[in-house]
């Protein structure tokens, strides 16, 4: 929701007519919740209410409130195994209308899934950004090196941090906040998973490498006093177990499934 209405106001902004389409009630067993938006222009759709004829159709009268100049609101309620073929066996009811300040500023906040400070911009960091890119989290990528960051432009939801020492930026997120570290030195991983650790409020801290490299760290940082019950909670190797593959995709599918576990 969040990625959605950065870009709807980006729309506004740049004056590109569209309709929000939004799931203003449901019951039973439905693609999207109530509170779910979609964006329709004459050229592109953004966001989602489920797929399917259901939005199909939604994205047909859509356009022809476009292409009318509506500035009503049209509720239209939809079953959708009898009237459109779904077996999904519930029903909703969605509002059309012309999206607008008024509109923009009516939609439910939601929080974000979770806030990622993600250290190293290297293959499986940029391969972790380009799936983070469409889910509604916040997310600040950390590394030191600027020229290791794509060119092209990210979502809104999603802050490069070109700074050194990168370590510093730790104290600077919020409490519950996630954690994954994945640099391209493993003293650079060690300064910044101890500073994490130091702190203890994380939600989740996950630590790219093996189990070896798992077991060298926590010596060094029972060295240095690290609580017990901190370490226990140091994620490494990352990613949901099951998936098999070192490629940086991979283990990027992998780490983020992870993440919308917890």
């Amino acid at each position: 929701m969040t990625a959605l209405r950065d870009t709807a106001r980006a729309l506004l902004d740049a004056g590109v007519p569209a309709m929000d389409v939004q799931v203003l009630s449901h019951r039973g067993s439905v693609p999207r919740e109530s509170g779910t938006h979609m964006l329709v222009t004459r050229d592109a759709v953004l966001g989602t209410i489920g797929g399917g004829h259901l939005e199909l159709t939604a994205i047909a009268q859509a356009r022809q409130g476009l292409d009318a100049g509506d500035t009503v609101p049209h509720d239209v309620p939809f079953a959708l195994g009898p009237s459109l073929g779904q077996c999904c066996g519930g029903s909703l009811t969605l509002r059309t209308q012309r999206l607008g300040d008024a509109v923009l500023a009516a939609w439910p906040e939601r929080e974000p899934r979770f806030f990622l400070q993600l250290y190293g911009a290297g293959h499986v960091g940029r391969a972790i950004v380009a799936l983070l890119a469409g889910i509604d989290c916040r997310v600040q990528w950390i590394d030191e090196r600027d020229s290791e960051f794509p060119a092209q432009a990210l979502p809104p939801h999603i802050e490069r941090v070109c700074v050194e020492p990168v370590e510093a930026e730790v104290a600077q997120a919020p409490a519950g906040a996630h954690y994954l570290v994945l640099t391209h030195s493993h003293d650079l991983d060690l300064r910044i998973t101890e500073a994490i650790l130091h702190r203890g409020d994380f939600a989740f801290l996950g630590l790219i490498g093996s189990r070896t490299k798992r077991a060298r760290f926590v010596h060094r940082f029972e060295e240095r006093g690290v609580p017990a019950e901190a370490l226990a909670r140091l994620t490494c190797p990352i990613g949901v177990p099951g998936i098999a593959g070192k490629e940086p995709e991979v283990i990027a599918v992998a780490v983020v499934a992870q993440l919308l576990q917890r």
